[in-house]
């Protein structure tokens, strides 16, 4: 049985940033054998990131009424991450097994059926701000479905990135998927893949080709990550790299979601987009900035604003 919609602290602000997708519990298993229950879904991330470098957030999800339930609802008040769109049920918390390898990698393993994560929240789209979404909430109906309507439901007003994050062990029937990941995507103003997303999306295709197909699709670009090895961006004006910090890495859950935060935060403080390239590669440079803290920390524990050198924000509010 779905519950109702649930209050939040910051629940009357209009948020700067919107994000749809799954909250769960990573169990992350490492290599000596230690396993530990650790609060995640890269949306859930990426909103508690977004609300520690000081953006006005509302997540839209949907949380079980169980103990992790209520940590995970917890964790959110703490952070500032606005609730009033969030969603109870009866349903348990969907859980992650996160295998950490010795490089500080992590490969999941989902279990899904009839768990929270499936039961879409309220998906009235916003108005003004971005809105953020992709990973399982491209995949995993109802909700897909509905983030999918949602999304073709935004205003012009809204703008849109999408980390497309695959998860290719849950996907039941891969055509529909990509159709859904390509109509979304059509939409989107900014999108994010992964090296390794591009090799499951569009098989057979250099990297360039496969970001380039993306490209052609609609956003004004596509952000291609690969480790430590740097980001690849494609836009109008054609194919340009950024590099990322060199840092010491504990592991790297949550880096791609911190990225995501960082990035759509500078967007924030600017009060504007463009697809200017100099815009957007100081947006990457607060991105890889927030990812860089993240790594050296186990699990996803994003940085707070204070952490981060003020010369990574548009000089008007840094």
């Amino acid at each position: 049985m779905h519950g109702d919609t649930v209050s939040g602290a910051v629940s009357g602000s209009v948020p700067e940033v919107t994000v749809v997708g799954e909250a769960l519990v990573d169990l992350i298993s490492t290599p000596d054998g230690d396993l530990t229950a650790v609060l995640g879904g890269a949306p859930f991330n990426t909103a508690r990131a977004l609300a520690r470098l000081g953006v006005t957030v509302d997540l839209r999800t949907t949380f079980s009424e169980d103990r992790f339930g209520e940590r995970l609802l917890a964790a959110l008040a703490a952070d500032g991450v606005g609730t009033g769109s969030l969603r109870r049920c009866a349903e348990p918390t969907t859980l992650a097994l996160a295998e950490v390898g010795v490089g500080g990698s992590a490969d999941y393993r989902f279990y899904i059926d009839s768990t929270s994560c499936t039961i879409p929240p309220d998906l009235t789209p916003p108005s003004t701000g971005w809105l953020f979404t992709g990973g399982l909430a491209l995949v995993l109906d109802p909700l897909a479905g509905a983030v999918e309507a949602m999304v073709a439901a935004l205003p012009d007003t809204v703008r849109l990135m999408v980390d497309v994050n695959c998860r290719p062990r849950v996907i039941s029937d891969r055509d529909v998927y990509i159709a859904r990941v390509r109509r979304v995507v059509a939409r989107a103003d900014v999108v994010k893949v992964s090296d390794e997303d591009l090799a499951h999306l569009l098989p057979g295709r250099t990297v360039i080709d496969a970001a380039s197909e993306l490209l052609a699709l609609g956003p004004a670009a596509v952000i291609v990550t690969a480790g430590a090895s740097g980001i690849t961006v494609l836009d109008g004006a054609g194919e340009w790299s950024h590099a990322v910090p060199t840092v010491a890495v504990v592991d790297t859950i949550g880096a791609g979601d911190t990225f995501d935060a960082g990035f759509l935060a500078w967007w924030v403080a600017r009060g504007s987009w463009s697809a200017e390239r100099a815009d957007l590669a100081a947006s990457l440079r607060a991105g890889t900035a927030a990812a860089a803290v993240v790594v050296g920390r186990r699990g996803a524990d994003p940085p707070r604003r204070d952490e981060l050198d003020p010369s990574v924000w548009p000089m008007a509010l840094g």
